[in-house]
Parts: structure tokens; sequence; C-alpha cells
């Protein structure tokens, strides 16, 4: 149950911007580069039944990105979001979701991300293909990924690249298959905002 989960998530879109940010006010800075948990946002959505669409997310992602700004497709990105930190409106819910009907937080702490390549598509936006892995089981998925901004950010006095991007995928081809027969929605739709600090 999961249709925002923005997965990945995410940060594996971070990658695939900012090498083709030529185009951008201030090209990204080719380097090794660390997730900024505090400021990520790995949400996804779900269809309720066809009533609606339940949202919720994943904070306290980490990853690591290698980005070569002249050659994006030589990128790579990985990336971990912790299952038990899941967070919806409903407290029951959230911990519905982490036991083992569904996600199974105990066994499956972790969803993971690695990419596989990166295709530019645009003067900031690329498509990153990886593979994703949840509860025990890897597909692959492709992230739409835009490039937003660099440069140094004033507070910490660090440089940072951001990127946001979209996926999508289906919940039981990863084993999670809860109320699927009757109806409850089978798309997930991932969304993902990253910012990303350089290393010294």
């Amino acid at each position: 149950m999961l249709k925002r989960l923005s997965l990945a998530l995410a940060a594996s879109l971070a990658l695939s911007g900012a090498a083709l940010a030529q185009g951008a006010a201030a090209p990204a800075q080719s380097g090794s580069y660390t997730l900024e948990p505090t400021h990520t946002m790995v949400t996804f959505g779900v269809s309720h039944f066809g009533f609606s669409d339940y949202y919720g997310m994943f904070p306290g992602a980490t990853g690591s990105l290698t980005l070569d700004a002249d050659h994006p497709a030589s990128s790579h990105l990985e990336v971990s979001v912790p299952v038990a930190d899941i967070l919806t409106a409903s407290p029951k819910l959230t911990d519905e979701l982490k036991s083992a009907d569904w996600l199974d937080a105990a066994k499956f702490p972790a969803m993971t991300f690695k990419s596989t390549s990166i295709a530019v598509t645009g003067p900031t936006t690329a498509d990153v293909t990886g593979d994703l892995t949840i509860h025990g089981v890897t597909h692959p998925i492709v992230l739409k990924a835009t490039f937003k901004k660099a440069g140094v950010f004033a507070m910490t006095k660090k440089y940072m690249i951001g990127f946001a991007a979209t996926g999508s995928f289906k919940r039981t081809d990863f084993g999670v298959s809860k109320y699927a027969n009757f109806g409850l929605g089978d798309d997930v739709d991932v969304s993902i905002s990253a910012p990303f600090e350089k290393g010294s």
C-alpha cells in the first residue's frame, strides 16, 4: 500500500539530473555526495479502493551519489529507506503497514534503490533506471528526475545539489498483496525531493 513513495527511492533521481544541468543557472559539480536526510522527502500514494487516494511518507533516507556532471551516464546512486520509520495520518495503519502482512519491517528493515543506467532527456531532466528492492524482492524501476539547483547553502556553507523525482510500480510485484483482490490499489506512485551534500 503505497502510491507516492516517492523510494528511493527518490534520491536516485538526483544523479540523473545533475549532470545534465548544463542549461541550469549553476551547473552541478562532479564529485561524491551524501544524501541530506533532514530535508529529504520520500512520499507515496495509493488508491483507497477507488474512493480516494491515500498518502504517506518514509523519513530517514540515507544514500550516496557519485556524480559525473560531464558524463551523466557514468554517475551512480544508492539509497536506503528505513521501513520501520513509515508515517501515515493513522497510527493504527502505520503499525499495520510495518507488520508481516504488509512490508514486514522486522524481516526487511530497509527498501533500497541502486541505479543501473541514466538517460538524459532534457536540459535539466533525466530518466534514472535502477533496481528497487522492497520486501526482499527486486525489480527495475524508472524515476523521472529533475535537477533543481546547485550551489553553496548559506546556512551550512556546504556545496549542495537538489533534485525532484517521480516514479511508479506495482506493489504486488514485490509480494505486498494484501487486499489487492478486494480492489485496494496496486499501483504505487512515488515522489521524491532530495538534497545532496558534496564531500570535502
